[in-house]
C-alpha cells in the first residue's frame, strides 16, 4: 500500500468518525430538547466540535433528523425482516420475535428510540423526514405478508385482514414503547421491559390465533450487566 493511499484511508476514517460523533450528539440533543428546542450550536457543543463543522456534514437541522431516522430505521427493519421471513418459526414465535426486536432496540439505545417515536413518528417535525411514511408503510406491508402466509397455513384466523393485523401489531408495540419513552412507566428497568414485551405480544396473539388458548411464553431473558 502506498503512503498516499494510506493517508487517504486514514483521512476517510477520521471523516466517518467525526460524522458519527455529530450524529450521536444530535440524537442526544433531540432526545433531551426535542426537534424544535434543538439548535445546531447545541449539537456542536454536545459533539465537542466547532459550530461550522456540523454544517460541513449536514446542511441543516432537518437533514440531521432525516439521517437519524434513516440510520435508526434501516437497522431495525433488517432485524424485523429476519424474524418475519424465518420459515422455521411459527406465527406465535414471530410475533414474540418482532416484539423482542423492538424492545431490544430500546434497551440498547433508549434515546434513539425516543427520537424515532416522539420526534419522527409522532411530532409534526417528523414531516420534514421525507422517508418517514414510506419506511413505515414498507414495514407494515412486510408484516402483512407474514400474516398472509400464516393465514394460508391455518395459523391465523381466516376472517382477519392481514394488513390490519400488521397495523395493529406495530401500533401496539409503538404505544407500548411510547409509555416508556414518555415517562408514563416509572419503572424502566430490564424486568419491566421484559414484562411489557411479553404482555404486548401475548395480548395481540389472543386476538388473532385460531384458538384463544395461547401457550404462555417462556420468561424473557434479561441481559445482566457484568
Amino acid at each position: 500500500m502506498s503512503q498516499r493511499q494510506s493517508k487517504s484511508e486514514e483521512a476517510g476514517s477520521r471523516e466517518s468518525e467525526r460524522r458519527h460523533t455529530i450524529l450521536r450528539a444530535a440524537i442526544d440533543v433531540f432526545a433531551r430538547k426535542g426537534y424544535h428546542g434543538c439548535r445546531i450550536a447545541d449539537v456542536a457543543r454536545e459533539a465537542g466540535v466547532a459550530y461550522g463543522l456540523v454544517y460541513h456534514y449536514f446542511k441543516n437541522k432537518d437533514e440531521l433528523l432525516e439521517t437519524v431516522a434513516a440510520t435508526g430505521w434501516s437497522g431495525f427493519v433488517t432485524r424485523l425482516r429476519a424474524v418475519a421471513e424465518d420459515e422455521a418459526s411459527s406465527l406465535e414465535q414471530k410475533v414474540h420475535g418482532i416484539a423482542a426486536v423492538a424492545f431490544e432496540a430500546y434497551r440498547v439505545d433508549p434515546r434513539a428510540v425516543k427520537v424515532l417515536i416522539l420526534e419522527i413518528a409522532r411530532s409534526p417535525a417528523g414531516g420534514h423526514v421525507v422517508t418517514r411514511q414510506q419506511a413505515f408503510l414498507d414495514t407494515i406491508r412486510m408484516a402483512a405478508q407474514m400474516f398472509a402466509r400464516a393465514q394460508a397455513e391455518g395459523q391465523l384466523r381466516a376472517e382477519l385482514d392481514p394488513m390490519l393485523c400488521a397495523s395493529l401489531l406495530f401500533g401496539s408495540i409503538e404505544m407500548g414503547l411510547t409509555a416508556f419513552v414518555s415517562g408514563l412507566m416509572e419503572d424502566r428497568g430490564p424486568e419491566a421491559l421484559a414484562r411489557a414485551q411479553t404482555q404486548i405480544a401475548e395480548s395481540f396473539l389472543r386476538g388473532v390465533l385460531p384458538t384463544v388458548e395461547v401457550a404462555p411464553a417462556a420468561k424473557p431473558k434479561v441481559a445482566r450487566r457484568p
